[in-house]
């Protein structure tokens, strides 16, 4: 029973401290899998803008406004 008595508590500070590593990992995978999602809609977007811009420019004759 001593040793119960001298192990417990590291036992417990260690999964503190594992329980408390894993919700930062955690925490750092959504925020980076956020992070690409939001870069991918922006690259998406600046590639929908480019083509637009593309369609519409003087060069095209026949294609957009042609102001």
């Amino acid at each position: 029973m001593e040793y119960a008595a001298v192990l417990v508590p590291s036992i417990v500070v260690g999964l503190i401290f594992w329980f408390a590593m894993k919700s930062i990992f955690n925490a750092d995978k959504s925020e980076r899998q956020a992070e690409a999602r939001a870069q991918a809609e922006a690259d998406e977007q600046d590639a929908l803008r480019a083509k637009v811009d593309k369609a519409e420019s003087p060069e095209n004759p026949g294609t957009g406004t042609g102001l």
